[in-house]
Parts: C-alpha cells; structure tokens; sequence
C-alpha cells in the first residue's frame, strides 16, 4: 500500500491531469476519475474519509440525490432506462464525495491552471477550423468550430472559463504587468469566440456572468454595479449581433419562435417549448413522487401522441428541473435545490475572496442554464460542476 505522503502526492497529480483533460477527452477524463476512484476505494483510512463526507450536509445532499434515484427505480417501469439515468448520476454517489476529501487548498490554483490551459488549446483549435487553415474533425463545423464536444457543452465551459480569467485581472488583481496582459488577450479572444460558436446556453450563461462579475467588482456599491452592467451587457450584446453571423441568426431564431410559436414549432427553441408543455402534464399527473427514475420517455410518449404527434418523442426534455421533477417530482427538486442551497450558503460565510466569489458564481450559472438543457446529466458539464465544487465549496479548516 503506498504511504500516506505518496498517496497524497499521487492524488494531487491526477487531479491535476483531470482538471487539464476535463475539456478535452471523454476517455481520458474517465481514465484519471478510474483510477483516483480505485485508489480511494483501496487505500483505507475509512474511518477519516467517511467522517469528511458526513460532516458536510453538502456531501450528504449530493448521496441524496443519487439515493433517490434509486429509489425512484422500485415505481418505474422502463427498468433499462432507470439504470442508463443512474449510471449518468454516480458522480453524486462517488466522485463529488471523493474528490472533496482529496483536494487541496493550496493546489487550487494549479488545478485552476490546468482547466484554463486546455481551454487555450481548444480555443486555438477552434479558431483554426473557423478561420480554414485545418479541416474540422469530430464535433467540428467550419461554421461552428467547437471540436472535441458539442456546442451544447462547449460553451457554458468556456463561460465559466473567462469568468476565471475575468475574475483574476478585475478582482484578486495580483498580476504583473506581462501576465495581466496575457490574460486580457486571453479573455478578450475567448469572448470573440464565445461568438463564433452557436451555444446559446452558454451565451446565455456569459450575459449572466458579466452581471454578476459587475456586482462582484463593485462589492460595496450596488448603484455603480448596476450601472455597469446595465452598460456592459447591452454593449456585449449588440457588438456580437452586428458582427458575428452564427449569433445573430440564432438569437433571431429564438425571437421568431418565441413570438410564432405555432409556425415555428419543429424549430430547436419550438421543440423545447413541446417537451416542458407536454412535460407539465404528467407532472401535474404525478407530482410528489414523479413517474419514477426511468420512465420520463414512456410517459413522455403517451402525452405525445395525444398533444403533439407531429413532433419526435424524446428522452430528456432538454430542461434539468423539468426531468427532475418528471422522474422523482417535488421531492426530488427539492434534493436538487439543496445541493445548490448549501454551495451558495457556504459561498456566503467564505472568508477567501476568491472562493467566496467563485463559489457564488458556479451555482447561480448553473442554475440559470439548467433552464434550457440537462446540464447534470452531460459529461464534460457535469465533471466540471463536481470538479470545480469540490474545492469551492469545501471547508478546509474543518477538515
């Protein structure tokens, strides 16, 4: 067995390695949560990890969670389907719980590091395919340069990414002259390409971020931080309509649905607007308990072919709240909520500006843009959401 020293070291270098391959590869970010997997599992000290994990009503929430969805299994019907959604939970059983008894205070910003240089690499990567001088590969268009995930997913990352960037040259501001420099290019370039890729989620997600990061450098002025953002938003808004082609016909894609529902109906914001229509009778049906952990896509179906048989039945109504409360209803929203209930709270008595502010900020983003998809159920979203709370919302004088 590796000593305890060893072990430590050990875990800091792989965590290391997840925070850089967490945008990048699926298959390598599932190698490094393997093995830190395993070597937690198999290195003892149970006594001391347990007592981490159960002292925090954060961790205890997040075992919740994924306990109610099996639970969720003894009144659903599409067994198959009830395992696929508890697999694409486990992170709430087993790695949140985990990583947050193994990071360290002191390599949060190397962890930080990590994540932001691979999001440099993408965001090159991105702009080669946009500008022609490499072929696309993978998730890749030349009109829609995101290459190693879908624009889904792409874009709430790289939000979050420059509000990382944003935060350490407007708000810790200990930077020299070159670095400050390097991260302004950096920021400024990832908000360019922000543009240029057709996530509107994570647009979405970036117009929040702004607001927030206003109210966060005027901490103690609220009329100026308004002011600011009032400002700042717009002005974002607008450049990018007025220059980027991708944006702007997505943003009038969204109003034309919005206001022609019925003519715009197969549309990508039409069908979503189906799937929580439809989604809200059978919670109306079911609404303490929910249908049970697998059964959201035969219910959804049976609605379906009454309210809409024009549409395409789907698996998941592209709305995180919405699933949750088809599946496990008011009771399972309620276990969601407190995961974010007790990371805000905790971000609130945070005496480090940065995790106080940070630990705010990754919360209330996911908050808003679980509104438009299922953000805890996609890998790269989800790995980042446990990944980043590990850490942000861990008290390391009590541990």
């Amino acid at each position: 067995m590796l000593g305890s020293f060893n072990l430590d070291k050990t875990y800091q270098y792989l965590l290391i390695a997840l925070a850089f391959l967490l945008p990048l590869t699926v298959f390598g970010g599932n190698l490094i949560i393997g093995v830190i997997v395993l070597l937690w599992l198999f290195s003892g000290n149970y006594r001391s990890k347990s007592n981490q994990i159960i002292s925090s009503k954060l961790m205890v929430a997040s075992i919740l969670f994924f306990v109610l969805h099996v639970i969720g299994m003894f009144w659903t019907e599409d067994l198959e389907w009830g395992f696929h959604i508890i697999h694409k939970m486990w992170y709430f059983l087993l790695l949140y719980p985990i990583l947050y008894t193994i990071v360290k205070r002191e390599n949060i910003e190397l962890y930080i590091s990590a994540f932001l240089l691979a999001i440099s690499i993408t965001e090159v990567l991105s702009y080669l395919i946009w500008f022609e001088i490499i072929e696309p590969f993978k998730y890749a268009r030349a009109h829609n340069p995101t290459p190693f995930m879908s624009h889904i997913s792409y874009n709430p990352i790289l939000a979050f990414a420059i509000y990382l960037v944003l935060h350490k040259i407007l708000i810790i501001k200990d930077l020299g002259k070159f670095k400050f420099f390097l991260y302004s290019i950096f920021a400024l370039s990832m908000s360019i390409n922000m543009f240029i890729t057709g996530g509107r989620a994570g647009q979405v997600m970036y117009f929040v971020m702004l607001g927030i990061l206003s109210f966060q450098f005027y901490n103690s002025d609220k009329i100026k931080a308004l002011f600011l953002s009032l400002i700042l938003i717009p002005v974002v808004f607008f450049s990018a309509y007025q220059t980027s082609d991708i944006f702007s016909k997505r943003v009038d894609a969204a109003y034309n649905t919005i206001t022609n529902y019925s003519e715009n109906i197969t549309s990508g914001v039409g069908k979503r607007l189906s799937f929580a229509a439809n989604s809200w009778e059978i919670i109306r049906q079911n609404p303490f308990v929910g249908v049970g952990t697998g059964d959201f896509p035969v219910e959804y179906e049976k609605i379906n072919m009454v309210n809409s048989p024009s549409l395409p039945n789907t698996t998941n109504p592209h709305n995180m709240y919405i699933l949750v409360l088809v599946q496990l209803g008011l009771l399972g929203l309620a276990s969601l909520i407190s995961i974010f209930y007790y990371q805000i709270k905790f971000s609130f008595y945070a005496s480090n500006r940065f995790i106080r502010d940070v630990g705010f900020t990754l919360p209330v983003l996911f908050l808003v843009i679980m509104l438009s998809d299922s953000y805890l159920l996609g890998h790269y979203t989800t790995l980042m959401f446990i990944f980043f709370s590990s850490f942000l919302h861990k008290d390391f004088e009590k541990s």
